[in-house]
């Protein structure tokens, strides 16, 4: 591919529009407004979002990861908590988390600072989990270097045979965090590349609702 190709690939927006007077006054109703709608269009895992930190010496990371819930004005994940993203956490709790629903031409951004959420109900969620999942997360030292992809399988072997008839215990270092937003923007594309962008931030307690030029 060479870099005219890249330059060519061009889209048209038009599906929708977003009028910073008709959005909810709070944006946690509002996200779940669109959140439902990308259930509803049949979104291909709409609860991935892109988790971005910064570690030790300032750079910048991200990856993606899946939202597990909307609680108490909050959004929540889980992870392993000595993997990467658990240790940048750990030095810089500020992190965002952004979501592309390319099929609805739409676009979330959230920033804030996260915290671990309650030991209790890290284990409630895991208990949930699928069995196998459980398995994988005891098995993965998330973010280790690994031989190769036989000792991850060897251990799950392990893992299964020593659980097949009980309950999987979840490991010491995973767990869930909670980012508590400071700002949130929703971006809605529109023709000419005169999208739509609205941007809530958190001023004094209270919402503020501000449109931003695209």
């Amino acid at each position: 591919m060479n870099k005219q190709q890249l330059q060519k690939l061009r889209g048209e927006y038009s599906k929708n529009s977003l009028d910073e007077s008709r959005v909810d006054r709070n944006p946690i109703k509002q996200f779940e407004k669109w959140m439902f709608e990308a259930l509803e269009s049949g979104v291909p895992e709409p609860n991935a979002m892109i988790l971005a930190t910064v570690d030790a010496n300032h750079k910048p990371k991200a990856r993606v990861v899946l939202l597990k819930e909307v609680d108490d004005g909050s959004f929540i994940f889980y992870t392993n908590y000595s993997s990467d993203k658990g240790k940048e956490l750990q030095q810089n709790p500020n992190a965002s988390l952004c979501f592309m629903w390319l099929e609805l031409e739409r676009q979330v951004r959230i920033e804030g600072v996260t915290e671990k959420i309650p030991k209790s109900v890290s284990e409630e969620y895991f208990k949930q989990r699928p069995y196998q999942s459980q398995l994988g997360a005891l098995a993965s030292n998330q973010s280790e270097v690994v031989e190769g992809r036989e000792v991850l399988e060897d251990r799950f072997d392990e893992l299964e045979k020593k659980y097949n008839e009980g309950e999987v215990p979840m490991p010491d270092t995973w767990g869930g965090y909670r980012l508590i937003p400071e700002a949130i923007e929703f971006w809605q594309g529109r023709r000419s590349r005169l999208h739509d962008r609205v941007k809530y931030e958190l001023q004094n307690g209270n919402w503020t609702i501000k449109r931003l030029s695209p």
